[in-house]
C-alpha cells in the first residue's frame, strides 16, 4: 500500500506541475521550489515498441519509489511523454518537455533515430539529455564531429552486440558460414553492421549471396518464412539477427517454423528480452544471444534489483531495458547530489560528467570520458528454463566494450 501511495504521489505531483505551467505559475529553472526537480522521461507508450518504453518507465519509477521519491536529496517531478514509434511524434513530446514543462534534464528514449534528433534539441538548451536506450552512431554536423557535451548513455552503442560476440561466434563456426537478416531502420542497420564489420574483418564469412545483410521491410513484415526458407538455401552453419518487440516475436515463431529450424540462431538480445520472450515460449529455446545484462548475474546489486522489481509487482524478470533506465536515476541522484547552489541544465551536466563509477545491476561501469556512453561487460546468454519459467541464463563474459 505504501508503494502504491509513493507511485499515486508521484503521478499526482508530475501533473499538478504541468497544471501550474499551463496556468502561467513560474515555478523556477525547471525546479517546483528550491528542493524539486522536475525531470522529463520520454519513452514509447505506444506502437510497436511499447513494451520497451513500459519497462524503461518502470524502471526508473522503482529507483524513484526505493529512495523515498527523491534524487540528490531533492523531491522528483517525473514528467512522463510518449515517444510512440519515432521521430514524428518524439520531437514535439521532447519539445513540450523542454519548452513548458522546463526539465532540467531529459532521460529515456526507445530509438536510435528519435536519439539523433532529440539530442539536437537538448543541446541547444544545453539540457542533459541521459538517453537509456538505443543511441546511433551519431552523423557529423557540417563536417565536424557531433558535439557531446550535453549528451550522456546508460546503454549502449547499437552496434556494440554484434561486435561484442562476432569472435565467438567466429570461433563456433569455424570455417563455417553466418546468415545476416534483420529490419530495415537506422537501428538494424546499426546492429547487423556492428557484427558483419567485426565477423568479417576475423576472417569470418557470409552466406548471404551478395555478402551484405538482408533487411525485411521495417515495420511491415509480419511474415518472415519466405525471407527464412530463402536464408536456408545458402546452408549457413548460423544466422545472426536483431529484432526486438512484437516483430521478434514473430520471428523466433516463424524460424522454428521454417527450414531453418535446426540451424543456431544467435542474436543480438533484444530478440529475447523481457515480455517478447514469454510471447516466443519454448520456440526461443537455445537461442544464444549478447547483450550487457542479464536478470542471473550474481552481482549483490544486481539481487536487490531482482527482488526490489518482484516486490513491486512488475511483471517477469528484469530486463536490460528497465536496468538502464534505473541506472539512469543511480546517475541522476549522485549528480543532484553533487549540486551545490541552483539545480540548471548546465549544473547537472557538469556533476554528471563527475559521477565516476557506477555500482550497478549488470555490474560496475562508468562513463567514457569523450563518448560519454558506458565501459562495461557484454555477457552470452542462453534461453533455457530457470526453475519454472523460460530466462536468458548468464553462460560467459564476452568482452568489455568500448575501450578507453
Amino acid at each position: 500500500m505504501q508503494r502504491v501511495r509513493a507511485r499515486l504521489r508521484h503521478a499526482l505531483v508530475a501533473v499538478t506541475a504541468t497544471s501550474l505551467l499551463a496556468a502561467g505559475v513560474a515555478c523556477g529553472s525547471g525546479s517546483g521550489g528550491s528542493d524539486r526537480v522536475r525531470i522529463g522521461l520520454l519513452v514509447s507508450l505506444s506502437g510497436i515498441y511499447t513494451s520497451v518504453g513500459e519497462d524503461m518507465r518502470r524502471g526508473f519509477q522503482l529507483y524513484l519509489d526505493t529512495h523515498d521519491g527523491r534524487l540528490g536529496g531533492r523531491e522528483i517531478d517525473l514528467v512522463v511523454a510518449d515517444e510512440g514509434d519515432g521521430p514524428a511524434t518524439a520531437v514535439p513530446a521532447a519539445q513540450k518537455l523542454l519548452e513548458r514543462d522546463r526539465v532540467v534534464a531529459l532521460t529515456g528514449l526507445v530509438g536510435g533515430a528519435t536519439v539523433d534528433k532529440v539530442q539536437t534539441l537538448t543541446h541547444e538548451r544545453r539540457i542533459p539529455l541521459l538517453g537509456a536506450n538505443a543511441r546511433p552512431e551519431f552523423a557529423p554536423v557540417a563536417g565536424k564531429p557531433r558535439d557531446l557535451s550535453y549528451t550522456w548513455h546508460t546503454s549502449y552503442n547499437s552496434d556494440e552486440p554484434g561486435i561484442a560476440i562476432a569472435a565467438h561466434i567466429k570461433a563456433e563456426v569455424g570455417d563455417g558460414t553466418v546468415y545476416a537478416i534483420g529490419p530495415d531502420y537506422q537501428g538494424g542497420w546499426d546492429e547487423l553492421r556492428g557484427f558483419t564489420d567485426t565477423f568479417t574483418t576475423l576472417g569470418g564469412r557470409l552466406a548471404n549471396p551478395d555478402g551484405k545483410t538482408v533487411f525485411t521491410p521495417f515495420p511491415a513484415t509480419e511474415n518472415f518464412l519466405p525471407y527464412l526458407n530463402k536464408a536456408a538455401e545458402t546452408r549457413p552453419a548460423a544466422v545472426y539477427t536483431f529484432y526486438a518487440g512484437g516483430p521478434a516475436v514473430a520471428f523466433v515463431k516463424q524460424y522454428r517454423q521454417s527450414a531453418l529450424k535446426d540451424v543456431p540462431l544467435y542474436a543480438a538480445g533484444f530478440l529475447t528480452e523481457g515480455s517478447v520472450l514469454d510471447a516466443q515460449g519454448t520456440a526461443a529455446t537455445g537461442i544464444r544471444n549478447v547483450l550487457n545484462y542479464s536478470p542471473t548475474l550474481p552481482h549483490a546489486a544486481n539481487q536487490q534489483f531482482v527482488a526490489a522489481w518482484s516486490a513491486a509487482g512488475y511483471p517477469g524478470q528484469p530486463t536490460t531495458f528497465a536496468m538502464a533506465s534505473y541506472d539512469a536515476a543511480a546517475v541522476l541522484d549522485r549528480a543532484l547530489a553533487a549540486v551545490d547552489g541552483p539545480v540548471t541544465g548546465e549544473t547537472v551536466n557538469a556533476a554528471i560528467g563527475q559521477v565516476g563509477r557506477i555500482d550497478s545491476p549488470r555490474g560496475d561501469w562508468q562513463f567514457h570520458p569523450t563518448e560519454h556512453r558506458p565501459v562495461q561487460r557484454w555477457y552470452l546468454r542462453e534461453v533455457r528454463a530457470d526453475g519454472p519459467v523460460l530466462s536468458n541464463v548468464l553462460l560467459q563474459d564476452l568482452t568489455t566494450l568500448p575501450a578507453t
